[in-house]
């Protein structure tokens, strides 16, 4: 079996002068979700074997934050093709992680997180709830039962969770400016 965690970015600001997207850091309220996404990724005792992220400033932030309520480092491996990657290039970044790894998380950005999660998965609440609205800080799991990354497949998942910050805090629900 293999289990795939999918994270995207906090809540970033749009008000911070930086020239380019790639630099933008997050707001405070992001900062406040990542934190509380990862005190319940503590408490649920989710583990990964590999860690795979974009390099963007607002998912190194994004994982600082989870770190500290996750209470343990998450070592991630940048990978600039993490970058506003697509569905289509996620799944190869997934099919090509080496078998040993049992639990990989990617940290990344929408669209392309959402579309893979859809992508990836056929039926279920957790499913349509995902196909609703992928939030920021939001977490996805999808189990395979597969040997090898590279059999995994479209449709050939199960989303086993869907954490969103809101669901843990009121505070930090949705607003007119999700991204």
């Amino acid at each position: 079996m293999k289990i795939l965690t999918l994270l995207r970015h906090a809540k970033s600001t749009w008000d911070d002068p930086v020239a380019r997207d790639f630099d933008r850091p997050l707001n405070r309220r992001g900062r406040r979700a990542a934190q509380t996404v990862g005190r319940e990724m503590q408490a649920q005792k989710l583990r990964f074997d590999a860690v795979r992220a974009s390099p963007a400033v607002r998912v190194v932030e994004t994982l600082d934050d989870v770190e500290t309520g996750f209470g343990r480092a998450l070592s991630p491996d940048y990978d600039q093709r993490l970058y506003l990657a697509d569905a289509e290039t996620l799944l190869e970044i997934v099919q090509d992680t080496e078998d040993t790894v049992e639990r990989l998380m990617i940290v990344g950005h929408n669209p392309g997180l959402e579309r893979l999660a859809l992508m990836l998965t056929a039926s279920g609440a957790l499913r349509e709830e995902a196909a609703v609205k992928y939030p920021t800080a939001t977490l996805a799991e999808i189990v395979f039962a597969v040997e090898r990354w590279r059999d995994v497949t479209e449709g050939g998942g199960t989303l086993a969770r869907f954490i969103r910050p809101r669901d843990l805090d009121p505070e930090l629900g949705p607003d007119e400016d999700s991204y």
